[in-house]
């Protein structure tokens, strides 16, 4: 039994369950991923894409994609395009049943006629402006609109008319006809279509009236089929409407159910905040590694497992939490380091010269490509008589309880040698630029020398990577971090909580020679220094990679400190 079933039901299938007791949709499970194709989907998309298409799974129903491409001034074929290729790297498939609400305009329009010969619709002359200035408030009831007594016949002929491109964009809209009064204000005679002279993606321009959202998302579900309609909680008000909607046309009705957004601190998922940050400059675009988006956490080195699991494991609630970045980053961390190869790559390099090891020799150290994984083998890594580690494993004058290379102390070398340092050279700044060290050659692949005469053994604490220099490919390594500073970037000015730090980009770093052959996206693990994947730029020439996550949550520790 896997961990998904072991858990308690969530609401959602405790309701299906029950339908399927009663009979209800005689037992069929048809759910859908309704995306507007007017932007890139992001974590938050991830959690609805995780519960519809994972629910009808469980239930052996099917799952719709389907684009509610209502609003051509905003909509885009390639948008539609990334959506399909996010769905799909997420691990999910819609089969046959891609649909979009374009596909029932027809119908959509006549059946607001339906609505209009019963007298539960009309054609409304005011202004947006107006219309919203006699909604009226919370406490305080709508006022009628001066057009709402209009006859049959001639909301009839307006329409028809507003449909053949009589009348210029707002001249009038299409309103439903139910109550002013009502305390919930989206009864409040709702707009249904609106005149927009736009060319439509997929259907030209065959329409100059489009449905708003509202009208075509109940009733397309019902042309489909849909049994459970799952929506976020911010449509639980809305779903009185589509209820009366479905309830006068006398068609189909699926079940709404609404659960709550996932807020992950650190993040925001508002697609005008974040178009904001793109066209601020703050971040290079929509698939930028810091960005929320799909697009952009793949291009960081984010896995379409670790996305699913921490969405399984978030749960699904009617009330809304805001959940740790280092709880996705938890998962995160523990989905690569099952799946990642191990590589060494030096990225602030000061140059090591082991001064007795033999001119021009080079060896071949056998190295584990993944402890966590039996079956992913060894590798080759070249060892010379020039090596680079890490500027920060060595100190000049280093404290007690430094473990790493100083003057007079010995380290292992990962899968390599123990080497003592010697002597450093300094430039005339004062910079340490090379290391002078020598090597036991009784430590081959990093193993603990024999003991003496006296039967002592010499110990070290220390453990360094490294490259061989004359194997060294270089690289850019691009280093991510939070791209707010706040847990609520929202608190405040938004650009004021942009973390000056969320990139930092490192030059000149150099790279076991296996890494040059790592395919764009996968993921590996930099020993000692992190998770990172190679990113597209590297197609352009020379070597691009992107740190996905941190060994630990350094960034939390951090935080408690200050």
């Amino acid at each position: 039994m896997t961990q998904t079933e072991e858990r308690a039901l969530n609401f959602i299938e405790q309701a299906i369950e029950e339908h399927n007791r009663v009979g209800r949709f005689g037992g069929a499970v048809v759910t859908r991923f309704p995306p507007e194709p007017n932007g890139f989907l992001h974590i938050g998309h991830a959690k609805a894409i995780c519960i519809d298409f994972g629910l009808a799974a469980k239930y052996g129903g099917r799952c719709h994609l389907r684009f509610d491409d209502t609003n051509p001034a905003k909509e885009e074929q390639a948008y539609i395009d990334a959506i399909r290729e996010d769905v799909r790297w997420l691990g999910f498939d819609w089969g046959e049943h891609e649909y979009y609400a374009s596909d029932y305009f027809e119908q959509l329009y006549l059946w607001a006629e339906r609505l209009i010969e019963a007298g539960q619709a009309y054609v409304e002359d005011l202004s947006m402006e107006e219309i919203r200035a006699h909604r009226g408030t919370l406490t305080e009831p709508g006022r009628p609109s001066p057009y709402r007594d209009r006859s049959v016949e001639e909301n009839l002929d307006l329409f028809r008319r507003m449909r053949a491109g009589e009348f210029p964009n707002g001249a009038r809209v299409l309103r439903a006809k139910i109550d002013m009064a009502s305390p919930n204000l989206n009864l409040r005679d709702p707009v249904m279509y609106r005149i927009l002279h736009e060319a439509h993606p997929r259907t030209g321009d065959a329409w100059c009236l489009y449905p708003m959202y509202d009208w075509a998302h109940g009733q397309s579900d019902s042309i489909e089929g849909v049994t459970h309609s799952l929506c976020s909680l911010e449509f639980e008000a809305h779903r009185p409407l589509y209820e009366w909607f479905v309830e006068r046309l006398g068609i189909h009705a699926p079940q709404q159910m609404e659960f709550a957004r996932g807020n992950i601190t650190y993040m925001i998922t508002s697609k005008r905040k974040l178009r904001r940050l793109i066209d601020e400059g703050i971040v290079s675009g929509w698939d930028d590694p810091r960005m929320p988006t799909l697009r952009g956490m793949r291009r960081r080195g984010y896995t379409p497992e670790a996305i699913r699991r921490f969405w399984d494991e978030a749960g699904v609630a009617k009330r809304v939490n805001n959940i740790a970045f280092s709880k996705l980053e938890s998962v995160l961390r523990d989905d690569l380091n099952k799946r990642s190869q191990r590589r060494m790559a030096v990225l602030d390099p000061i140059r090591v010269v082991i001064t007795n090891y033999p001119e021009g020799q080079v060896e071949m150290m056998s190295v584990v490509n993944n402890p966590e994984d039996p079956g992913a083998g060894r590798r080759e890594v070249p060892f010379s008589g020039a090596l680079f580690i890490e500027r920060d494993d060595f100190m000049e004058d280093p404290p007690k309880k430094f473990f790493r290379l100083g003057p007079g102390r010995e380290v292992r070398l990962r899968s390599g040698y123990w080497i003592r340092c010697e002597d450093y050279v300094k430039d005339a700044e004062g910079k340490v630029t090379e290391l002078r060290c020598t090597y036991d050659p009784q430590t081959r692949g990093g193993e603990s020398p024999p003991a003496d005469a006296e039967g002592k053994v010499r110990k070290v604490k220390g453990t360094l990577h490294w490259v061989s220099a004359a194997h060294a490919v270089d690289a850019e390594v691009r280093v991510y971090d939070h791209l707010f500073t706040r847990e609520n970037p929202e608190e405040g000015e938004l650009a004021e909580n942009v973390n000056p730090d969320s990139l930092r980009v490192l030059t000149g770093c150099k790279l076991e020679p296996a890494l040059s052959e790592a395919g764009v996206g996968e993921p590996v693990q930099f020993e000692r220094l992190g998770y990172f994947t190679k990113d597209p730029d590297s197609s352009a020439g020379g070597l691009v990679f992107n740190r996905t996550a941190t060994l630990k949550d350094s960034w939390a520790k951090a935080q408690k400190k200050g």
